[in-house]
């Protein structure tokens, strides 16, 4: 656990620019303080103390903003930024650095039981606002832009924008950038491209 707590903490220091020194982020970063209460509780809810578990977490989702079910399965270097409205549920499983901004949702889609939260592989961005619902995986590198609402198991190393997502290529942009802004909506570049044509039809039939 506490292997994890300080590549936690690194994590915070290499990928926020606002960051200034690691006593700063141990006592004044929401983010860090919903990971470091989720460890706790996760080692309580292993040890079959599950009250004590909800406990713990339902105390960091009131200090912080950021509710993390002590049943989740996370990896070392996890990186929440800001945080606020942060929801991953029971059964998701974060893999080794991973980065999650603010209003993001790790969720399911019903009431089915056993798994039924997302699978988010290592090194994976998810933008702020997006929601990522359903047992499926998101594999190794990709990177869920801004507002996504993701519904469908994502490959690894690409980009899915969009509502619902849709893979994107990354037309040259460095995976390993922060930048999840600035990707071209598949739905509407299609849309674009239909208008254009409209355009075309009409011009060509007045001319006539």
């Amino acid at each position: 656990m506490f292997k994890h707590l300080k590549a936690d903490l690194d994590s915070f220091m290499e990928r926020d620019p606002a960051a200034r020194n690691r006593f700063e982020i141990f006592f004044l970063y929401s983010g860090y303080k919903a990971v470091r209460s989720y460890r706790f509780a996760n080692f309580l809810y292993r040890h079959n103390l599950k009250f004590l578990a909800r406990w713990v977490s339902q105390r960091s989702r009131h200090k912080t903003g950021i509710e993390i079910h002590p049943g989740a399965t996370i990896g070392k270097g996890l990186f929440i930024d800001h945080g606020m409205g942060v929801v991953i549920g029971e059964t998701t499983v974060i893999g080794d650095n991973c980065t999650i901004y603010q209003n993001v949702t790790l969720g399911g889609t019903g009431k089915d039981h056993g798994k039924r939260h997302p699978t988010l592989g290592n090194n994976v961005l998810v933008g702020a606002g997006a929601k990522v619902l359903g047992p499926f995986t998101v594999g190794d590198n990709a990177r869920i832009a801004a507002g996504a609402v993701v519904l469908n198991e994502i490959p690894p190393n690409s980009t899915a924008v969009g509502v619902p997502a849709r893979v994107v290529k990354t037309n040259g942009v460095k995976l390993g950038t922060l930048d999840h802004i600035h990707y071209s909506d598949p739905v509407a570049q299609q849309l674009c491209k239909l208008e254009y044509e409209i355009e075309q039809l009409k011009k060509k039939l007045e001319e006539k």
